[in-house]
């Protein structure tokens, strides 16, 4: 097991991913900064998810990306070697793996297609709709930043809604 805490980095732009982390208790973002500095949210991964920079860590190229606690986090940890171990150990691990990265790719087009074209409320209510669990776990500003919109917009909009 592996412990990180809240704001603490798992992986890092610019370096070479080097595992992959199964999350057992708490949340993380996937996220990068922008030309002005800006840090955009691309996306969370909570619990029993996998969580990497699937290209760097298989490619071992250079991460784009940031992998960030925002919450308390409980790891588990596999190398690239062990991972790949695993697929020798335990039977249609590789057709698993498979079905998982494609699951996690279509999750992520399906949720991000659909904020390219809808208004502000519109898609904080789509994200209370689709993660529950998540809205009173993750600062407002992240929120703000993955549905993008500023976090004065986001407070305006949960005002609306709660009258």
């Amino acid at each position: 097991m592996y412990f990180i805490k809240i704001n603490e980095y798992f992986s890092e732009a610019g370096k070479v991913a080097r595992q992959i982390a199964f999350v057992q208790e708490g949340v993380l973002m996937i996220c990068y900064y922008n030309n002005k500095g800006e840090e955009i949210v691309h996306h969370f991964v909570d619990e029993n998810h996998f969580v990497v920079d699937l290209e760097s860590f298989n490619n071992k190229i250079t991460s784009m990306i940031y992998i960030r606690a925002v919450t308390d986090c409980v790891l588990i940890l596999f190398s690239y070697e062990r991972f790949k171990e695993l697929s020798t150990t335990i039977i249609d691990w590789d057709k698993t793996i498979h079905k998982i990265t494609v699951k996690t790719l279509l999750d992520k087009v399906n949720l991000v297609q659909p904020k390219l074209n809808t208004e502000a409320k519109t898609r904080y209510l789509d994200f209370l709709k689709n993660f529950p669990n998540l809205v009173n776990r993750i600062p407002l500003i992240y929120i703000a930043s993955y549905l993008g919109i500023t976090a004065t917009s986001l407070s305006r909009i949960r005002k609306s809604i709660s009258k």
